[in-house]
């Protein structure tokens, strides 16, 4: 459960930090925005060390699907665009992936 946590504070963090830059690039809000946008970027950042993983890389392909669940529901919460049906299969594909590199077997060296 607590991989679960750590997903879902770095998909915030990242999407959260990220938009602060968008709304400071493209919303022409101002660049007083950037600031709390970079401390997620770092809680993004710190929140993916928290994964208990041997390598990094797993943890990051894993995140992948997390991160892409968690933008479309950015996309419809915050930015009020309902995600169509091809999102959504494209979502629960990734998920589909992310749960089998996180879950699968593992040989032992």
């Amino acid at each position: 459960m607590t991989t679960f946590y750590w997903y879902g504070a770095a998909a915030f963090g990242e999407i959260a930090g990220s938009f602060a830059f968008w709304a400071w690039l493209r919303l022409d809000k101002s660049i007083l925005w950037t600031i709390p946008g970079a401390v997620l970027l770092v809680l993004f950042a710190v929140a993916l060390t928290r994964i208990d993983s041997v390598f990094a890389g797993r943890v990051y392909a894993a995140y992948g699907g997390v991160y892409i669940f968690s933008s479309l529901l950015w996309l419809w919460l915050v930015e009020g665009a309902r995600p169509d049906r091809w999102d959504l299969i494209g979502a629960f594909v990734c998920i589909a992936g992310a749960a089998i590199i996180l879950g699968g077997p593992r040989a032992t060296a």
